[in-house]
């Protein structure tokens, strides 16, 4: 392939992906604006208007700004890449750090990634403090906002750099069958990762207690105990320091798992609704969909440094995205790839929320047999109240952008499940 043709299929790819995210969010818009003025039937019980209204009104805002950075984000990539924003970047960091290679080339990785996230900056700002604002959801101070900022930095460049560096290493060791090793390194460093996070991480911008002794805890203890699962603690998080939205979640692998209770979740619902979610999650385990999708992010990314192996031997690679690099092959054929990959790989999503899907209904039908199927729906109820998310989402562009099914079809099954048992 010639470079010139390469940069035409790389601004095609850039053009397609855009316009059909654009389609997709005028979609949702114009799907969820039609529906705001009545609550579905299903849902007329528990949600009222206002909220119903609310939460059109949530989703179209997001999408409306989803749709502004999809736009910023194509800008930047065009940017570091065929109006030569790297090039740039690595003719000066050549001239400044002519002799300390690996130091340069850790620069460069970092340089992109620190551009990239100043530019996002005004956008992640606006979220936080307007849009969640607006809708009542951030309880975030600046002075918070810029601490768990300065923390996600460190942690990054921490975490990051060592990791970048020992790629970097590999590649120029083993030139022909370095993504190997590479994959290798990728799978223990994310392992390592859960297992440090609940323990390590998280608790950098989290305070985490032990849920306290009475009813909930009894009854989560006792669902626990019939299923077979064993963690280590059940943990409640200070969510509502930050946020007002509400969510459960399992963390960490082997003896580090825990269990973490949001505490707007435990504010909001009853013993038995906890119960429900807690058996919903505890789905996820008996059904081994944790592990499930950590095989198959493995997997895929052994298919994506087999394409980068193949593609950092290609001269039209990096000339095709405004390159042309003489030193440093390897940490700008890193930097390329990662810029230019999503916008080949947008329209596959579905695939993904395809697969997540079934695994929700799947863990949702677990917890209809430990728990009750009508006090998990009473309980997702309640969470798209408080969450604002629309019960009436546009089928296609959920199927490309949500993990999990839309509200309707999903309290569905439950009610389904209930009536039966």
């Amino acid at each position: 392939m010639s470079p010139l043709a390469f940069s035409y299929l790389f601004v095609a790819a850039i053009a397609l992906t855009l316009a059909l995210k654009l389609w997709l969010g005028t979609r949702q818009i114009r799907h969820v604006a039609a529906h705001r003025a009545t609550v579905p039937a299903a849902f007329a019980s528990g949600i009222g208007l206002a909220a119903h209204q609310r939460a059109a009104d949530y989703t179209i805002a997001r999408v409306r700004l989803a749709l502004v950075e999809s736009a910023l984000g194509a800008a930047v990539v065009i940017g570091f890449t065929l109006l030569g924003g790297v090039q740039a970047l690595h003719a000066a960091l050549l001239a400044f750090l002519p002799q300390a290679d690996l130091v340069r080339r850790l620069a460069l990785i970092g340089a992109v990634v620190a551009i990239g996230g100043l530019i996002d900056l005004p956008l992640a700002w606006y979220r936080q403090f307007r849009l969640e604002s607006r809708f009542g959801f951030n309880r975030m101070t600046l002075a918070l906002w810029f601490a768990d900022l300065a923390k996600g930095a460190a942690l990054g460049a921490a975490l990051g750099l060592p990791f970048a560096a020992a790629v970097l290493w590999l590649m120029q060791a083993s030139p022909q069958h370095w993504w190997w090793w590479v994959w290798a390194l990728w799978m223990a460093f994310n392992l390592f990762v859960l297992v440090l996070y609940p323990t390590v991480i998280a608790p950098l911008f989290n305070r985490f207690v032990p849920l306290e002794q009475g009813p909930v805890r009894d009854r989560v203890e006792a669902l626990l105990a019939r299923c077979g699962f064993r963690s280590n603690g059940l943990f409640v998080m200070d969510g509502s320091r930050r946020s007002a939205h509400g969510n459960a979640y399992f963390t960490g692998l082997g003896r580090s798992k825990r269990i973490v209770f949001f505490d707007t979740l435990l504010a909001r619902l009853s013993g038995e609704e906890i119960e429900a979610v807690l058996a919903h999650e505890l789905g996820h385990f008996r059904h081994r969909h944790i592990a499930k999708r950590i095989a198959a992010s493995f997997a895929l990314s052994l298919g994506g440094l087999a394409v980068l192996g193949f593609l950092a031997a290609q001269p039209w690679f990096f000339h095709g995205l405004g390159v042309a690099p003489a030193v440093d092959r390897d940490a700008l054929a890193l930097v390329l790839f990662v810029l230019a990959l999503p916008w080949f790989t947008f329209a596959l999503r579905p695939l993904a929320s395809l697969v997540s899907r079934r695994h929700e209904f799947e863990a949702d039908a677990f917890a209809a047999r430990e728990a009750s199927a009508a006090d998990l729906a009473a309980a997702l109820v309640k969470l798209y109240e408080d969450n604002a998310a629309t019960l009436t989402p546009d089928p296609l562009h959920s199927a490309f952008y949500d993990s999990h099914p839309p509200a309707a079809q999903r309290i569905g099954r439950l009610s389904a499940l209930a009536a039966r048992a």
